[in-house]
């Protein structure tokens, strides 16, 4: 690796570190230089999602080169995450979701004993996709178009006549938005909502792909999945008829493109505990 690359890789390690902890990018190099993290332990808290991983992997290397002495991290679904983060198990995380995890978030404590800090990946989408072969062969761009039983019986898989969707993992939160939306938009009696472990039933409905089978599924981007089944390409999104959120607050933006998706754009923030924050940041 040249230089110029390894430059660029130490300051996009250091980024994401000073993002997870709020120090102000225009001190970002002084920082850096007087090692603020020396003598100081802090413990991450991640998810148990192996794909999720690399962004915690990415803040633990910026904090060491800061001075901080980084403990194992921990792991966790989500809502026992920000409630281990509100308790002082654990000191930060870079992996709550902004709307998404809200009801997390608050359950845990809120602001009284969390803090939100850098954006670590803004404009994340989340919505529903099918196979641009089945899509453009049938005319299909709305969710609503799955409520109609010639439709879904062309995904269905099990022969039972309903669409066979790959739905999210219970305690993501994803998994609340896609069942309210089966009962907003009429689905239930078309489209079956299969979840489990998620990145296995994905590697499923890819075999599928790969034998020229309709496929549909819940997703969001970034991720993996996108370079496998690339949008536009191999796969489109699906339309919804209207914003419908279990919270009621439907005048957030879920559009992408002009195309309704159903879900927040969302972003990920770091978080974390209140009293450990406040303790690296005094002078």
């Amino acid at each position: 690796m040249n230089a110029k690359k390894c430059a660029l890789k130490a300051t996009l390690i250091r980024s994401v570190a000073l993002l997870a902890l709020a120090i102000p990018p225009l001190f970002a190099c002084a920082a850096t230089a007087q090692l603020p993290g020396k003598g100081v332990d802090i413990t991450p808290i991640f998810p148990t999602i192996a794909e999720e991983r690399f962004r915690g992997e990415i803040a633990m290397a910026g904090l060491k080169e800061l001075g901080y002495d980084v403990q194992t991290p921990k792991e966790t679904d989500y809502p026992a995450m920000l409630l281990a983060l509100s308790y002082g198990d654990a000191d930060f995380t870079v992996h709550v979701w902004e709307n998404l995890h809200a009801s997390f978030y608050e359950k845990a404590g809120g602001d009284d004993t969390l803090v939100k800090t850098g954006n670590i990946m803004p404009g994340v989408l989340q919505g529903y996709m099918i196979d641009k072969k089945t899509a453009d062969a049938y005319h299909i761009t709305s969710i609503e178009d799955l409520k109609k039983p010639e439709i879904a019986k062309l995904f269905d898989s099990n022969g039972d006549g309903k669409a066979d969707m790959t739905g999210c993992n219970p305690g993501w939160g994803c998994e609340v938005l896609v069942e309210h939306h089966m009962k907003a938009y009429g689905l239930e009696k078309t489209v079956m909502d299969n979840r489990g472990s998620y990145f296995a039933l994905m590697a499923d409905t890819i075999a599928r792909y790969e034998q020229g089978k309709p496929i549909l599924y819940f997703t969001w981007v970034p991720q993996w999945i996108s370079s496998v089944l690339v949008e536009g390409k191999d796969v489109v999104w699906l339309s919804v008829p209207r914003t419908d959120l279990p919270s009621g607050k439907n005048d957030v933006n879920t559009l992408y493109q002009g195309k309704n998706l159903g879900f927040p754009v969302d972003t990920v923030r770091a978080v974390l505990n209140k009293e450990f924050a406040e303790k690296i940041r005094r002078p």
